[in-house]
């Protein structure tokens, strides 16, 4: 399976080390990566990611926007009709889980979060999806 993943910093954001270490991690499984690059709207990363036809959105949030951005792209995303998966990683309170789940994220990933974790819900959210 080919899984083309679009990440991306939503918001005034700045710190990319660690999606830059995502999106590594993600072609070193075998996957398709397009970063959108820093300070990106809900609406510029809905566009990118039906454009480039992704089979996955993944946000990194370390801003504390968490409950306010993410659920924004996947906003953007359903107006423009499509369901793309939207996974976010990044510092998120235990208690923010459920409503994110809520809200349309798919999958939340913290501090610490294995590279085999990932590639393997990811894998298994395109699959569902498929």
């Amino acid at each position: 399976m080919n899984v083309r993943v679009l990440v991306a910093k939503v918001g005034l954001d700045g710190h990319d080390r660690g999606i830059k270490v995502v999106a590594r991690l993600l072609r070193d499984a075998g996957m398709e990566v397009v970063y959108t690059g820093l300070f990106q709207t809900p609406e510029t990363v809905a566009s990118a990611a039906i454009q480039e036809d992704v089979d996955v959105v993944g946000l990194s949030m370390l801003s504390g926007a968490h409950m306010t951005l993410a659920p924004l792209v996947v906003q953007a995303l359903r107006e423009r009709g499509s369901e793309i998966p939207v996974v976010l990683g990044g510092i998120v309170p235990p208690q923010d889980l459920d409503e994110l789940q809520e809200l349309g994220i798919a999958a939340v990933f913290g501090p610490g979060a294995s590279a085999e974790e990932i590639v393997r819900t990811i894998t298994g959210i395109v699959a569902l999806s498929s």
